[in-house]
């Protein structure tokens, strides 16, 4: 046997590696235990009732984007593979959609699955579109979607998606078109650098064909061919991103030109209400300023 000192190295960074990793994981769920204990107690449902208490109702934002990271994460806490933590974020979205709905948000848009995802293993694309297209169909048929008149709206490139998927988007589409008391738009295949590029081929193209000149191009123009071009408040007031990473990920990056970003550290799946409710505190403790 050769014995090489470089080897021994390698074995200790992995070991040390593996050590880390298995304690950062139990870190974790120690700090998610507390949650479910502090959630269990009243000293939570306090906080959220001061909390709650502390938002002027007249200064909402109508329109919140919220990136949905920390799936994957979340299920490797509780150990599961990563569909159950995709499973997890499907269900949190419907009560992150009360919450908002019942404070008095208008718009809802949810950054469910980029352009770049497609690139992610295979077996997890396909267990994802598997759960959009049921959480799709469910929507349609949801009694409370009904009830308070919710439109639901996909947004991106949505001929990228399997045929079942895009039948499933237009079956909830359809059946809820004539509402307008409170709307989800569900950013699917969608990518912001890919949504400017498919406006400015589209305006080229009218330019060629004479139907626009040069010289009309404008902002407004632009607008009118992106994705969002059909939507109620297109243009966010506040995202929010969960996980912990600071940054948009290529979302709505025309449309969020002047939204608050708001960063909180907790998993998707493990949001709560008083997380919400502390992004709408601090959107509106800010000044507004839109470039001037």
């Amino acid at each position: 046997m050769i014995y090489s000192k470089n080897s021994s190295i390698n074995v200790k960074n992995k070991n040390n590696y593996k050590l880390a990793k298995k304690l950062k994981s139990i870190g974790k769920r120690v700090v998610l235990d507390f949650y479910k204990f502090l959630e269990k107690s009243k000293i939570l449902k306090i906080y959220e009732k001061i909390l709650e208490e502390s938002i002027d109702k007249d200064n909402l934002p109508k329109h919140i984007a919220i990136i949905m990271d920390g799936n994957r994460r979340t299920a490797e806490i509780y150990g599961k593979d990563r569909y159950y933590g995709h499973y997890l974020g499907a269900e949190k979205v419907r009560e992150v959609l009360k919450w908002a709905r019942e404070l008095g948000i208008k718009v809802v848009t949810l950054y469910a699955f980029s352009t770049e995802n497609f690139n992610r293993p295979k077996e997890e694309v396909n267990k994802l579109m598997e759960l959009f297209e049921k959480k799709f169909y469910e929507i349609a048929n949801d009694k409370e979607i009904h009830k308070y008149k919710v439109r639901v709206r996909a947004i991106g490139r949505i001929h990228l998606l399997p045929e079942n998927v895009q039948r499933a988007i237009k079956y909830a589409e359809d059946k809820t078109k004539n509402y307008n008391n409170f709307f989800v738009n569900i950013a699917i295949a969608y990518g912001g650098q890919q949504e400017i590029i498919d406006a400015v081929k589209n305006i080229a193209w009218k330019v060629k064909i004479g139907e626009i000149n040069p010289e009309d191009i404008d902002k407004e123009l632009i607008d009118k061919h992106l994705y969002t071009a059909d939507l109620e408040y297109p243009n966010p007031d506040l995202i929010i991103r969960t996980s912990g990473e600071e940054r948009i990920s290529n979302f709505l990056i025309w449309q969020s030109s002047y939204s608050e970003l708001y960063f909180c550290d907790i998993y998707w799946p493990l949001f709560r209400r008083i997380d919400f409710l502390r992004a709408i505190r601090e959107y509106q403790r800010r000044q507004r300023r839109f470039g001037r």
